[in-house]
């Protein structure tokens, strides 16, 4: 084993999540006058904190979105986690595996600690991520594709950056991850591999993870 720690995105990493988000997310910006496709909600704000929706918007347009925004997004993607999020085929395999080996591993997201948490009740991810375990953009100053947050959870957890790796399958994620000096294996299940470039390697089914991982 190469590493001493796995840093796991979530939203399409752990959690299935992208396809319900990006839907609402294009479905709101469409209702408020910025028409928003899937493909185009996926394109400009996958793997990206809320904050990247306000500052895209006012530039393309120089509008700025409601002051509920954050807050009615929120409650609509919540209420749909609650009906139809499920866990990413094969995730639990993998967590299994790192803690028979004691391999240690946190989730690093965009995504609110509400968010993250709400999807993990869901799904039966929370009994396999204890708090200290999980860290949000909320927790630094810059969310991907600054290296901040991977860089805070590797200084919490008292590992140095070269000595993790993370599993991402956002562009801004695999710029977050490079920029850390960590090694970075980009998930290709809903991202073209063209667009996780500059990925130490690529995936497209999570037990494809263990055995790159050493496992």
């Amino acid at each position: 084993m190469r590493y001493e720690l796995v840093v796991f995105d979530n939203d399409g990493v752990l959690v299935d999540s992208e396809p319900l988000a990006n839907t609402i997310l294009a479905g709101y910006l469409s209702e408020l006058g910025h028409p928003t496709s899937y493909e185009d909600s996926l394109r400009d704000y996958m793997g990206a904190a809320v904050h990247r929706v306000h500052d895209v918007i006012l530039e393309r347009t120089g509008q700025r979105l409601p002051e509920d925004f954050d807050d009615t997004l929120h409650a609509r993607t919540f209420a749909a986690f609650e009906r139809e999020l499920e866990p990413v085929a094969g995730v639990f395999d993998v967590l299994k595996r790192l803690v028979a080996e004691g391999v240690p591993y946190c989730v690093a997201s965009s995504g609110s600690h509400e968010r993250i948490r709400v999807g993990h009740r869901k799904t039966g991810l929370d009994a396999w991520f204890r708090d200290e375990h999980v860290f949000s953009a909320q927790d630094v100053g810059r969310g991907k594709p600054a290296p901040d947050l991977f860089l805070h959870a590797a200084a919490r957890l008292g590992v140095a950056p070269e000595r993790c790796v993370v599993v991402e399958d956002s562009r801004l994620g695999v710029q977050a991850a490079v920029a850390a000096g960590m090694d970075v294996y980009g998930y290709t299940a809903m991202t073209p591999r063209e667009r996780l470039a500059g990925a130490t390697g690529h995936f497209s089914r999570m037990e494809e993870l263990l055995p790159i991982l050493g496992l």
